[in-house]
C-alpha cells in the first residue's frame, strides 16, 4: 500500500526555521574554519575541531527541524535513537574530515575538490542515515536519480562552502557564503525528500501524522546548546567575526619612529651590532 506524505505538516515554519539553523551551523563553521587558517599549526586543530562540530549539528538540527514536518498521513512516525544520534557523529567526523584536509592542504586545486567532495558525502550520508531511523509500519523506497541529484547538491555546496572559508575574509562575504550554504543544505534536505516513496505493511488502522515537537524537541537540545556556544565564542573573538589578525600595537620608543618598530619587531639595539649608539643633542652640564 503506498503512503500519502506531507513535508510541511507545520506550513512554512518548519522549512524556514531549518534554513536558518543551517546558515547558523554553516557561518560558525566557516569563521572557526578562516580563524584555524590565521593561527599557528599548534592552535590549528582545535579551531578546525570546532567549525566541524558547527557545521555538522547545523546539518544536523536543520535535517530534524524539518522533518518535524514531516508527516505519513496513514502511520505514526517515531525516531530510532541510537541510530539519530549515530546520524549526528557521522556528520561531524566526516565534515571534520574535509575541513581539516582544506584546513592543512588549502582551499585550491585537489585538497579543495577531496576535502568538499568527502564533506558533501557526509551530509548526504548524515540525511539517509536520519532517514533510516524513521520507524513507521512500512518502509522507505527511493528515486536512484533524484538520490544522486541531491549528493551533488550536497558536494558542491560543501565545495563551495570550503572554498569560501579558505578565501573570503570579509564579514559580509562570509555571510552571504553561509547563506548561499544554507539555502544549499536545504535544498538538498528537500530534494532528498522529493525521492522519497513510502510503502506501508498492510492496512493501517490508526491516524498518522506529524510526530509532536515533544518527540524530537529533546533530542535538539543538546545541538542547539552547542551551537549558542560556539556563536558566544564568535562574537567575543574580533578575529573570527572579521576573518583578518588584529594587528599587534606598535611600541614607542623614545628617538625610534614607529615604523621601524613595526617593521623590524625583532631588530636588536645598536649596541649588539658591533657600534656604540649615537647621541643627539648635549648632554646638561
Amino acid at each position: 500500500m503506498q503512503g500519502t506524505v506531507d513535508g510541511f505538516s507545520y506550513g512554512a515554519v518548519t522549512p524556514v526555521v531549518a534554513y536558518l539553523m543551517a546558515c547558523l551551523g554553516g557561518a560558525l563553521g566557516l569563521r572557526c574554519t578562516t580563524r584555524a587558517l590565521l593561527v599557528s599549526h599548534s592552535r590549528r586543530p582545535a579551531w578546525l575541531a570546532l567549525g566541524s562540530a558547527a557545521i555538522g549539528s547545523g546539518i544536523w538540527t536543520m535535517h530534524f527541524v524539518a522533518m518535524m514536518g514531516f508527516a505519513i498521513k496513514e502511520s505514526p512516525i517515531h525516531y530510532d535513537k541510537p541510530m539519530t544520534y549515530a546520524s549526528l557523529g557521522l556528520a561531524i567526523v566526516m565534515v571534520g574530515v574535509g575541513i581539516f584536509i582544506v584546513g592543512y592542504r588549502g582551499a585550491t586545486g585537489a585538497a579543495l575538490f577531496t576535502g568538499g567532495t568527502v564533506t558533501g558525502l557526509g551530509v548526504a550520508s548524515m540525511h539517509y542515515l536520519g532517514m533510516a531511523g524513521v520507524r513507521f509500519h512500512g518502509r522507505f523506497t527511493y528515486n536512484t536519480v533524484t538520490v544522486a541529484a541531491s549528493v551533488a547538491i550536497a558536494v558542491v555546496a560543501a565545495t563551495a562552502a570550503l572554498w569560501a572559508a579558505g578565501r573570503v575574509r570579509g564579514f559580509l562575504w562570509s555571510v552571504g557564503a553561509s547563506l548561499v550554504m544554507g539555502l544549499a543544505v536545504s535544498g538538498m534536505h528537500y530534494m532528498g525528500m522529493a525521492a522519497l516513496g513510502v510503502h506501508l505493511d498492510g492496512h493501517s488502522h490508526t491516524v498518522g501524522g506529524a510526530p509532536e515537537p515533544s518527540v524530537l524537541a529533546p533530542m535538539l537540545i543538546g545541538p542547539l546548546a552547542f551551537l549558542l556556544l560556539a556563536a558566544v565564542v564568535v562574537v567575543f573573538d574580533p578575529m573570527m567575526v572579521m576573518g583578518r589578525p588584529v594587528r599587534t600595537p606598535v611600541e614607542h620608543k623614545p628617538g625610534v619612529p614607529a615604523a621601524a618598530v613595526a617593521s623590524h619587531p625583532d631588530r636588536r639595539p645598536a649596541l649588539h651590532e658591533g657600534r656604540r649608539p649615537e647621541h643627539h643633542g648635549s648632554r646638561t652640564r
